[in-house]
């Protein structure tokens, strides 16, 4: 049997006129919207792995993660997808994102390094809490604070981050591929560690457990040990 003459077009007009006025899908305009980007490589929410090279952005001091977008704008750290990305913000809307991660309190996932040899792991402890006065590096901690979560406003925690990440980033450094504001601090500290050393610390921290308190530091009067751009007159 044919269909009545006139049914498919009949059909086709009401199919069309429901589409016409079907309501267009609402994408919510929040930042978290915004920076759906960043968690492609970033992880959910900014959290990461402690698997790869990609950092935890989560939860780390807005200034520090505004600086790092600012680097990454202006060449001083190099990375193509992440200057892409940044290139034409401006600086207000770079300060909103990092202060929406920075407002993120997430949880950490376990240590990743396991089973590392006791004389790496020691040699690793002793520069990152006691520095080395021979090489003229201080401690880690007297930085990125007691608890290595950080010190607020601009200093980064170094727990739950992959080894790496952070063998990459000292790497970078000593090379003169990663750059900050003048005075480099961390630019001085990497050069001053042998390969080995530098080794010894991203297995220890990336061994370390976080504490029950993963959140940055307040800021204290004491000074750093180092002049450090960005953070010190």
């Amino acid at each position: 049997m044919s269909p009545r003459p006139g049914f498919p077009s009949a059909l086709l007009a009401l199919l069309a006129c429901t589409a016409a006025h079907a309501a267009p899908p609402r994408v919510p305009d929040t930042i978290a919207q915004r920076t759906a980007a960043c968690t492609t490589c970033h992880g959910k929410e900014g959290r990461a792995t402690n698997q790869g090279y990609f950092p935890r952005i989560a939860g780390k001091p807005a200034g520090y993660l505004y600086n790092q977008l600012i680097n990454f704008r202006e060449g001083r750290r190099q990375y193509g997808l992440m200057t892409y990305l940044v290139e034409h913000l401006s600086d207000a809307y770079l300060m909103e994102m990092a202060q929406h991660f920075a407002s993120l309190d997430l949880p950490y996932p376990p240590p990743q390094t396991i089973g590392a040899p006791a004389p790496q792991l020691e040699r690793g402890r002793r520069l990152v809490l006691e520095g080395d006065k021979a090489l003229g590096v201080p401690a880690c901690a007297a930085c990125h604070g007691e608890r290595l979560t950080g010190v607020k406003p601009a200093i980064p925690g170094l727990l739950g981050l992959p080894r790496d990440y952070l063998n990459g980033q000292l790497g970078a450094w000593k090379t003169g591929q990663r750059r900050a504001h003048a005075p480099d601090c961390m630019k001085q500290v990497s050069q001053a560690l042998a390969p080995e050393d530098i080794g010894a610390v991203s297995t220890w921290l990336s061994s370390q457990p976080l504490p029950a308190d993963t959140k940055p530091a307040e800021p204290t009067a004491a000074p750093l040990p180092l002049r450090c751009g960005g953070l010190t007159p």
